[in-house]
């Protein structure tokens, strides 16, 4: 049961980062009389937008670190002075990194008729279950998959584990620090040439 102390509006707790799905729709050409699509399926949130990418970018370099190339400066840049888009040039790695502190897939890209965001529900979500189970239930298997491969190699870099766990180098980082804080992790020596050090069940 949640309270109203922070407002009076009643707390919500969403099954979908709310940050990933206004980006998706906010990715649109404002120049097109197309309508944006959003479709909710049992396993995933389809979201169509107008438009295309700028000949700059593909793909593959929506998941780095890109410049901006927004298709309407005038507006981008109102935009950004009034709070509604932190920074220009990162709304797609913001995404990938809200999914992985949700415990989510990352988010799907694709060009065909339009910009399409592809955002993958968790089986059991918005089923009448208390939503924050299987969320808590993703977040402690992923801790427990890197616990035991850094137990298994101290020396294992973020990206490895990224790699071999299936999520992005920011989430393992965000989950690396709620290790940290419970007190099941620490760094021992420096940030290269150190290694990891599993200290116990965190319930000292």
């Amino acid at each position: 049961m949640t309270t109203r102390e922070a407002g009076p509006q009643a707390p919500v707790r969403y099954e979908l980062p709310k940050e990933v799905v206004a980006e998706a729709v906010a990715h649109r050409n404002y120049t097109s009389n197309g309508s944006v699509q959003v479709m909710l399926f049992a396993d995933r949130l389809e979201i169509w937008n107008p438009g295309r990418l700028p000949p700059s970018l593909t793909l593959e370099k929506l998941r780095q670190a890109h410049g901006s190339v927004p298709g309407n400066p005038l507006l981008a840049e109102p935009m950004y002075l009034t709070g509604y888009i932190e920074r220009m040039g990162t709304g797609t790695r913001d995404m990938i990194r809200h999914c992985a502190e949700a415990g989510l897939p990352e988010p799907e890209f694709a060009v065909s008729d339009g910009f399409q965001t592809i955002i993958r529900r968790v089986r059991g979500r918005g089923t009448g279950e208390p939503r924050d189970k299987p969320r808590e239930e993703t977040r402690e298997k992923t801790r427990d998959k890197i616990l035991a491969l850094i137990a298994a190699d101290p020396t294992i870099s973020t990206n490895e584990l990224a790699e071999q766990i299936g999520i992005t180098p920011k989430g393992i980082e965000w989950q690396i620090q709620q290790l940290k804080r419970a007190g099941q992790l620490k760094r021992v020596g420096p940030k290269k040439g150190g290694r990891w050090e599993v200290v116990g069940d965190g319930d000292e």
